[in-house]
């Protein structure tokens, strides 16, 4: 059982929003009150919502469901990589190319263009070239690798994501929603609650609030393999 303690959700500032003047008033309903010119999110309602997302991780992972960790801003990236590694699941941590998933296809070509320059890098092909070649194949490697190591094993699309800054990556928002992707996701004070299938009130910008929200869900995904 995941264990959810408003006191930590506190202590960790989940319930800071944005200042007044940049919010969304469909976020009406998940805010508590104003001080001092930001808004406070109802962290009764994270609670809510954080139950809800765990039972659904947890039974999705019990189901062996393809999960997606999705967070592209530089402060978050290992992060997200340490959790979707820790529960075994996919994810995106670098630039979100634009049709990831809506032209999966093609995504599917670059990532097998990735595993064929790894295995020339293993079997020695890149020293039998030039200096100019070898140079470029390292580029082309690195730059895939960047953006498609957390997904190389995913040979389909994900049936859920899990998502932490919704300003930042709406372009891998609207394409779950083009896609009837699931969506589980922070949403601070300026976001539209409407675009998430199930909307977690919290602070998408402090590390600490990050962190113990990404630790829940993570830890219901664990406990769902598990058992």
């Amino acid at each position: 059982m995941i264990n959810i303690n408003l006191l930590k959700l506190l202590q960790a500032g989940v319930q800071f929003g944005h200042e007044t003047y940049d919010w969304n008033p469909k976020m009406l309903p998940y805010i508590y009150c104003e001080k001092n010119g930001i808004h406070i999110l109802n962290l009764i309602k994270s609670v809510q919502y954080l139950k809800l997302a765990s039972k659904y991780l947890k039974l999705a992972a019990k189901k062996q469901k393809k999960i997606l960790f999705i967070g592209t801003n530089e402060r978050v990236r290992s992060l997200i990589a340490q959790e979707a590694k820790r529960s075994n699941s996919y994810y995106i941590n670098h630039r979100w190319l634009g049709g990831t998933l809506t032209n999966w296809l093609t995504v599917k070509k670059q990532m097998k263009k990735l595993n064929n320059l790894n295995e020339q890098k293993l079997n020695g092909t890149f020293d039998l070239l030039t200096k100019k070649e070898s140079f470029q194949r390292e580029k082309s490697l690195l730059t895939l690798t960047n953006t498609f190591q957390g997904i190389q094993q995913m040979l389909e699309l994900p049936d859920m994501v899990i998502l932490i800054n919704q300003k930042y990556d709406m372009t891998a928002v609207l394409e779950c929603k083009k896609l009837n992707i699931p969506i589980i996701s922070l949403i601070d004070s300026n976001c539209n609650p409407d675009l998430i299938d199930i909307p977690i009130p919290g602070n998408d910008d402090s590390l600490k609030s990050i962190k113990l929200i990404l630790n829940i869900l993570t830890n219901s995904i664990v406990e769902g393999k598990n058992n």
